[in-house]
Protein backbone atom coordinates (compact mmCIF):
# COMPACT_ATOMS: atom_id res chain seq x y z
CA UNK A 1 0.00 0.00 0.00
CA UNK A 2 2.89 2.15 0.84
CA UNK A 3 4.55 1.52 -2.27
CA UNK A 4 1.55 2.80 -4.34
CA UNK A 5 0.87 5.87 -2.42
CA UNK A 6 4.64 6.61 -3.34
CA UNK A 7 4.25 6.05 -6.80
CA UNK A 8 0.91 7.69 -7.07
CA UNK A 9 2.90 10.84 -5.82
CA UNK A 10 5.76 10.24 -8.07
CA UNK A 11 2.96 10.13 -10.78
CA UNK A 12 1.07 13.24 -9.57
CA UNK A 13 4.54 15.48 -9.22
CA UNK A 14 5.76 14.17 -12.45
CA UNK A 15 2.78 15.31 -13.95
CA UNK A 16 2.92 18.90 -12.50
CA UNK A 17 6.56 19.39 -13.44
CA UNK A 18 5.69 18.56 -17.49
CA UNK A 19 2.59 20.46 -16.73
CA UNK A 20 4.81 23.31 -15.93
CA UNK A 21 7.68 22.87 -18.64
CA UNK A 22 4.14 23.34 -21.49
CA UNK A 23 2.72 26.37 -19.67
CA UNK A 24 6.66 27.83 -19.72
CA UNK A 25 6.93 27.30 -23.55
CA UNK A 26 3.52 28.63 -23.62
CA UNK A 27 4.21 31.97 -21.81
CA UNK A 28 8.27 32.46 -22.78
CA UNK A 29 6.46 32.14 -26.46
CA UNK A 30 4.77 35.35 -25.71
CA UNK A 31 7.71 37.03 -24.37
CA UNK A 32 10.00 36.01 -27.04
CA UNK A 33 11.42 39.40 -29.63
CA UNK A 34 12.22 39.39 -33.08
CA UNK A 35 16.05 38.42 -32.90
CA UNK A 36 17.72 41.66 -33.96
CA UNK A 37 14.83 43.76 -33.44
CA UNK A 38 16.49 45.24 -30.45
CA UNK A 39 19.90 47.46 -30.65
CA UNK A 40 23.05 46.49 -29.61
CA UNK A 41 22.61 49.79 -26.99
CA UNK A 42 19.37 48.76 -25.67
CA UNK A 43 20.66 45.05 -25.28
CA UNK A 44 23.38 46.87 -23.11
CA UNK A 45 21.25 49.20 -21.35
CA UNK A 46 18.52 45.91 -20.90
CA UNK A 47 21.54 43.60 -19.17
CA UNK A 48 22.53 46.39 -16.61
CA UNK A 49 18.58 45.86 -15.39
CA UNK A 50 19.51 42.35 -15.40
CA UNK A 51 22.89 42.61 -13.40
CA UNK A 52 21.52 44.33 -11.16
CA UNK A 53 18.81 41.64 -10.59
CA UNK A 54 21.39 38.81 -10.74
CA UNK A 55 24.23 40.44 -8.46
CA UNK A 56 21.40 41.68 -5.47
CA UNK A 57 22.27 39.16 -2.64
CA UNK A 58 18.69 37.62 -2.68
CA UNK A 59 19.56 35.90 -5.87
CA UNK A 60 23.68 35.74 -5.86
CA UNK A 61 23.67 34.33 -2.13
CA UNK A 62 23.17 30.74 -3.68
CA UNK A 63 25.11 30.52 -6.56
CA UNK A 64 28.49 30.14 -5.03
CA UNK A 65 31.56 28.68 -5.76
CA UNK A 66 32.39 24.23 -5.03
CA UNK A 67 32.74 25.09 -1.39
CA UNK A 68 29.41 25.31 -0.92
CA UNK A 69 29.08 27.53 1.41
CA UNK A 70 25.68 29.61 1.01
CA UNK A 71 26.00 33.67 2.14
CA UNK A 72 23.00 34.90 4.21
CA UNK A 73 21.48 38.22 4.52
CA UNK A 74 18.97 38.63 7.31
CA UNK A 75 15.84 40.11 7.70
CA UNK A 76 16.54 43.45 8.75
CA UNK A 77 20.06 43.94 6.90
CA UNK A 78 21.77 44.69 3.62
CA UNK A 79 25.07 43.41 4.80
CA UNK A 80 25.61 40.00 3.19
CA UNK A 81 27.87 37.46 5.34
CA UNK A 82 28.49 33.40 5.53
CA UNK A 83 25.67 31.98 6.10
CA UNK A 84 24.72 31.13 10.10
CA UNK A 85 24.98 28.05 11.84
CA UNK A 86 27.67 26.68 9.85
CA UNK A 87 25.77 25.84 6.75
CA UNK A 88 27.14 23.84 4.08
CA UNK A 89 25.81 22.75 0.69
CA UNK A 90 28.12 19.99 0.31
CA UNK A 91 29.20 18.39 -2.99
CA UNK A 92 25.24 17.30 -3.30
CA UNK A 93 24.22 21.30 -3.10
CA UNK A 94 21.01 20.40 -0.87
CA UNK A 95 23.38 19.74 2.34
CA UNK A 96 22.81 15.82 2.43
CA UNK A 97 26.13 15.59 3.93
CA UNK A 98 25.89 17.86 6.67
CA UNK A 99 22.26 19.71 7.87
CA UNK A 100 20.08 19.43 4.59
CA UNK A 101 18.95 22.91 3.82
CA UNK A 102 14.97 21.60 4.35
CA UNK A 103 15.54 21.22 7.60
CA UNK A 104 14.64 25.32 7.78
CA UNK A 105 13.88 25.84 3.84
CA UNK A 106 10.36 24.37 3.43
CA UNK A 107 9.06 23.52 0.16
CA UNK A 108 6.24 25.99 0.56
CA UNK A 109 3.75 28.28 -1.53
CA UNK A 110 2.70 29.96 1.32
CA UNK A 111 3.90 33.58 2.16
CA UNK A 112 7.29 34.15 3.06
CA UNK A 113 5.73 35.75 6.54
CA UNK A 114 6.14 36.31 9.00
CA UNK A 115 10.04 37.51 8.95
CA UNK A 116 12.52 36.05 10.02
CA UNK A 117 10.97 32.84 9.07
CA UNK A 118 13.15 31.16 6.99
CA UNK A 119 12.95 31.71 3.29
CA UNK A 120 10.56 29.16 1.62
CA UNK A 121 9.94 28.65 -2.12
CA UNK A 122 7.45 25.77 -4.09
CA UNK A 123 10.03 23.93 -5.38
CA UNK A 124 13.09 21.96 -2.61
CA UNK A 125 15.62 24.34 -1.24
CA UNK A 126 19.03 23.76 -3.13
CA UNK A 127 22.21 25.90 -3.74
CA UNK A 128 23.04 26.43 -7.92
CA UNK A 129 24.89 24.47 -9.74
CA UNK A 130 28.65 24.95 -9.14
CA UNK A 131 28.89 26.08 -13.10
CA UNK A 132 26.23 28.93 -11.80
CA UNK A 133 28.57 30.93 -9.82
CA UNK A 134 27.55 34.21 -9.40
CA UNK A 135 28.19 35.42 -6.05
CA UNK A 136 31.56 37.41 -6.38
CA UNK A 137 31.39 37.57 -9.82
CA UNK A 138 31.44 41.27 -12.14
CA UNK A 139 28.42 41.82 -14.33
CA UNK A 140 30.67 41.17 -17.33
CA UNK A 141 31.39 37.74 -15.81
CA UNK A 142 28.10 37.03 -15.29
CA UNK A 143 26.92 37.91 -18.25
CA UNK A 144 29.07 35.59 -20.11
CA UNK A 145 28.00 32.70 -18.30
CA UNK A 146 24.09 33.18 -18.68
CA UNK A 147 25.15 32.87 -22.30
CA UNK A 148 27.06 30.05 -22.45
CA UNK A 149 25.35 26.82 -23.26
CA UNK A 150 28.06 25.02 -21.68
CA UNK A 151 27.60 27.04 -18.52
CA UNK A 152 23.50 27.94 -18.35
CA UNK A 153 22.44 24.51 -18.55
CA UNK A 154 21.89 24.02 -21.95
CA UNK A 155 19.85 27.08 -22.91
CA UNK A 156 19.78 29.34 -25.66
CA UNK A 157 18.48 33.17 -25.27
CA UNK A 158 14.59 31.69 -25.52
CA UNK A 159 15.04 28.75 -23.20
CA UNK A 160 16.44 31.56 -20.71
CA UNK A 161 12.66 32.85 -21.13
CA UNK A 162 11.29 29.27 -20.34
CA UNK A 163 13.44 28.59 -17.89
CA UNK A 164 12.02 31.80 -15.76
CA UNK A 165 8.62 30.75 -16.71
CA UNK A 166 8.96 27.25 -15.86
CA UNK A 167 10.31 28.44 -12.24
CA UNK A 168 7.62 31.00 -12.05
CA UNK A 169 4.98 28.09 -12.40
CA UNK A 170 6.54 25.71 -9.66
CA UNK A 171 6.80 28.89 -7.87
CA UNK A 172 10.47 28.95 -7.27
CA UNK A 173 12.99 30.82 -6.14
CA UNK A 174 13.21 33.25 -9.13
CA UNK A 175 9.39 35.35 -8.54
CA UNK A 176 10.14 34.60 -4.74
CA UNK A 177 13.12 36.97 -4.48
CA UNK A 178 10.73 39.82 -5.42
CA UNK A 179 8.66 38.35 -2.30
CA UNK A 180 11.03 37.26 0.27
CA UNK A 181 8.73 38.41 3.16
CA UNK A 182 8.49 41.77 5.15
CA UNK A 183 12.40 43.49 6.39
CA UNK A 184 14.06 41.95 3.59
CA UNK A 185 15.84 43.29 1.17
CA UNK A 186 14.27 42.51 -2.82
CA UNK A 187 16.36 42.92 -6.46
CA UNK A 188 14.82 45.81 -8.21
CA UNK A 189 12.06 46.05 -10.44
CA UNK A 190 9.78 43.47 -10.47
CA UNK A 191 9.95 39.72 -11.93
CA UNK A 192 8.15 40.80 -15.18
CA UNK A 193 10.35 43.63 -15.40
CA UNK A 194 13.26 40.88 -15.31
CA UNK A 195 11.65 39.04 -17.91
CA UNK A 196 11.47 41.80 -19.86
CA UNK A 197 14.47 42.77 -19.95
CA UNK A 198 15.93 39.26 -20.92
CA UNK A 199 13.87 39.19 -23.85
CA UNK A 200 15.18 42.49 -24.86
CA UNK A 201 18.78 41.43 -24.05
CA UNK A 202 18.08 37.70 -26.11
CA UNK A 203 16.66 40.05 -29.19
CA UNK A 204 19.81 42.30 -29.17
CA UNK A 205 22.20 38.94 -29.19
CA UNK A 206 22.83 38.84 -25.58
CA UNK A 207 25.35 41.71 -25.66
CA UNK A 208 27.85 41.55 -22.82
CA UNK A 209 30.07 44.49 -21.43
CA UNK A 210 33.73 45.00 -21.96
Amino acid sequence: MKTSLIAVAFAASSVLALTGIVVAKDEAAKDVLPAGSVSRAEGLEAWKRIEAVVTHPRCANCHVDAKAIPMWTPAGENRTRVHGMNIQGGASRIGAETIPCSTCHMTSTLPNDPAPAPLRAGIDWQLAPVAFIWFGKSGAEICAQLKDPKRNGGRDAVGLLEHLRHDASLSGFIPRGWHPGAGRSTPPGTFEDHVKDMALWGAAGQPCPN
